[in-house]
């Protein structure tokens, strides 16, 4: 029997139960689906995040207030946090050579009201710096005033569809809304950015520092940004941050410098994880989808032993009836894998067609693993009806027992 007669011989087979194929050919395809669609989701996630700290560059800082330390008991974590003050801010800039620039936050949520118009808004306190660190431009108007940080003019910078809410169809450049309590005249609009590090610029209010701390009654910063000057050493400007706040503040560590390869090394290294464990549970579909190819050849097997018995009177010998079998279920579970990435390539396009924020595609190693996966699925589950086919007695098999 010629590799061709094999194959034309396993496919009428499978033609002759054309229900029973195209449920096993569904439960693979399914399964294979599943892993794509998945992985592509984790994979899209992490390049999603990566996208968006390469967005600010990469010689960023992040100084927290706050450091964790654990002490001589098992288990205890104590976490010291003194406040970040404008003072470190102003420190940082001029005792780090390397710091560029250096863009003090205060975040919080107030009301904006213009008129009747009235909605609450994300409200982020940072200096004329602020916006060079984060790379988001102007499309109208001007930038915060530079000036001493401890100054708080009553002036305010709109994300674009705040600007366009508050004024609809008028210009805001010089007109006078409410934040919570205070008066302050509009200075400029910010650019359209979207989405950047979890927080719609389109949709916030840009303030000096100093009135935000004012407006929300704080004395610490949130975060203290700071982009390091180009081809500078990003490891030696973080320690000497460190030392230098460590001094400030009586000689204890209590902040923690961010870099922006570490965080997003972390958040890739989660949503790798992540992604795995995505991709192995829909492996798990495949198994089940397996166990369906074993029991239809089992039924197939038990139905066709007058054939089996005629093959072997005919002189066909054990192998040769061995690989009839498992080539039915590896072209089973070949075909079904095929048809799953397929359907698993289409419903990736669809989620990229209504997120299409999300960069979703499955990683190569995904769809290798999954076709594999299904090929050896299948040959590994139709093993057993084969083998049990190949063993039949000629003489009992053409008898029919």
């Amino acid at each position: 029997m010629t590799a061709a007669d094999l194959l034309r011989f396993s496919l009428q087979a499978l033609s002759g139960h054309r229900l029973r194929t195209v449920l096993s050919l569904l439960g693979m395809a399914i399964g294979v689906a599943a892993v794509i669609t998945l992985t592509a989701l984790g994979e899209g996630a992490r390049r999603y995040v990566t996208d968006q700290f390469a967005s600010i560059g990469s010689n960023l800082l992040i100084v927290v207030p706050g450091k964790t330390e654990t002490t001589g008991l098992p288990g205890v974590t104590i976490a010291a946090a003194n406040d970040l003050t404008l003072d470190d801010s102003r420190a940082i800039g001029r005792g780090v050579p390397e710091a560029e620039k250096v863009a003090p936050m205060v975040i919080g949520t107030e009301f904006v009201e213009h008129g009747s118009r009235r909605r609450s808004i994300a409200i982020i306190g940072s200096t004329h710096e602020f916006l060079g660190v984060r790379r988001i431009g102007l499309s109208k108007g001007e930038n915060l005033p530079a000036e001493e940080l401890g100054r708080g003019r009553p002036v305010v910078i709109l994300g674009i569809k705040a600007a366009r809410e508050l004024f609809p169809g008028d210009e805001p450049l010089g007109r006078i809304v409410r934040v919570g309590d205070w008066r302050m005249r509009v200075i400029g609009v910010l650019e359209p950015k979207g989405v950047q590090l979890g927080a719609d610029i389109d949709e916030v209010a840009l303030v000096p520092v100093a009135t935000a701390m004012k407006l929300f009654d704080r004395r610490s910063l949130f975060r203290v940004m700071v982009q390091v000057r180009e081809g500078a050493d990003l490891e030696g400007a973080k320690g000497k941050i460190v030392r230098l706040l460590t001094e400030r503040h009586d000689g204890e560590e209590d902040v923690t410098v961010l870099t922006q390869d570490a965080v997003v090394s972390t958040f890739s290294q989660i949503l790798g994880a992540l992604t795995l464990a995505l991709g192995a549970i829909a492996a798990i579909s495949l198994t089940v989808a397996g166990i369906g190819i074993m029991n239809v050849m089992l039924v197939s097997v038990s139905e066709r032993t007058r054939e089996v018995g005629l093959l072997r009177a005919l002189g066909v010998k054990r192998g040769q009836v061995l690989a009839v079998f498992l080539t039915e279920s590896a072209l089973l579970s070949a075909a079904g894998g095929l048809l799953g990435l397929a359907v698993g390539w289409a419903a990736v396009g669809l989620l990229v067609e209504i997120f299409p924020a999300l960069p979703a595609s499955p990683p190569p190693w995904a769809v290798a693993a999954a076709l594999g996966l299904s090929l050896s699925v299948g040959v590994l589950f139709g093993l057993l009806p084969a083998r049990r086919a190949a063993r039949l007695d000629p003489v009992a098999a053409l008898a029919g027992r």
